[in-house]
């Protein structure tokens, strides 16, 4: 176990004003942001930015991963059914061009919140025709078995956003120890799923480094997404939110990120992001190329991600 954070993983927090003007357009609206209940590293620069990912459902989760700062062990929130609505308007008014929206999971609804995905997805393009939307989902197992499972992934799926992520987290070896309640196979299967049925719609997944996998089950991770039509792939690193999460095994070195890069480049990986403070959702909309810069895996901000903030009302 290592406790000395490197300095390669500090960063500056961004400009006050900017962030108090964004949380103001999500607090105000009894939104969550899966930047501040996830505690990402990143937040200062993305709420800089004008820029947010969505989180729906409330922000209690109803699984207990390890590695997650997202609050559990309490009953969840009951559905806000102004939600959709008040995204929507969030969207409007932070100017945003390319949306994340993820959920905590939601093992507790009937269809594990998957119309709640969809609900919000419509209610954002009647306001916002030309914003796009990348959806990070759980892996919608719950009451029903795999065949109930298949259909809560594709009814967000059928929704065609513009790239469908969920992340298998971590190596096939730690899941149970990282994952509680999730399955590495059954994460590949959400996957293979939505890219048979959408060939043409894009995949994304992501691995957390630092639990103590090996290059070589970082390799085979990546095999197995490539093997069930995964384009995308983010690398970062695990950073441990509190003492009652797990410890930080290693961290992983810039040098080393870029040399995992070029590995999931080598396997045909459309879009790589792969640095020490890389997130799922950081910089979603760019174009692709790899992050990898020492001081700041994501150098240049994209002008697609939203063209500032308007004037909140």
């Amino acid at each position: 176990m290592t406790s000395t954070l490197p300095p390669w993983l500090r960063r500056p927090l961004g400009r006050v004003q900017e962030i108090s003007t964004v949380q103001k357009i999500i607090k105000s609206r009894n939104l969550h942001t899966i930047c501040e209940e996830g505690r990402c590293p990143n937040r200062g620069e993305c709420y800089a930015q004008g820029t947010a990912t969505f989180l729906l459902m409330g922000p209690i989760c109803t699984r207990a991963c390890a590695f997650c700062q997202v609050d559990k062990g309490q009953a969840p929130l009951p559905l806000d059914p102004r939600e959709p609505e008040k995204i929507s308007e969030a969207v409007t008014l932070l100017g945003l061009k390319y949306v994340v929206l993820t959920a905590v999971a939601r093992d507790d609804l009937a269809d594990g919140g998957a119309g709640q995905f969809v609900a919000v997805m419509d209610a954002i393009r009647a306001r916002n025709p030309q914003t796009q939307i990348e959806v990070l989902t759980s892996d919608f197992w719950g009451p029903g078995g795999e065949a109930a499972q298949q259909r809560r992934v594709l009814t967000v799926a059928d929704a065609k956003p513009a790239c469908y992520n969920h992340n298998v987290e971590t190596v096939a070896r730690l899941q149970g120890i990282v994952r509680r309640g999730a399955k590495y196979e059954r994460s590949l299967q959400t996957l293979r799923w939505v890219k048979e049925a959408y060939p043409t719609l894009p995949t994304k997944s992501g691995l957390m480094l630092g639990h103590g996998e090996t290059e070589a089950e970082i390799y085979q991770t990546l095999q197995d997404l490539r093997a069930v039509g995964c384009d995308r792939v983010t690398l970062g690193q695990y950073l441990q939110p509190s003492l009652e999460h797990l410890p930080v095994r290693k961290y992983w070195t810039p040098e080393e990120f870029e040399r995992l890069g070029e590995m999931a480049r080598n396997l045909g990986f459309s879009q790589v992001r792969s640095g020490p403070l890389v997130r799922s959702s950081y910089h979603a909309g760019e174009a692709d190329r790899d992050i990898l810069s020492r001081s700041d895996p994501h150098p240049n901000p994209s002008p697609s991600l939203g063209e500032g903030l308007k004037t909140l009302t």
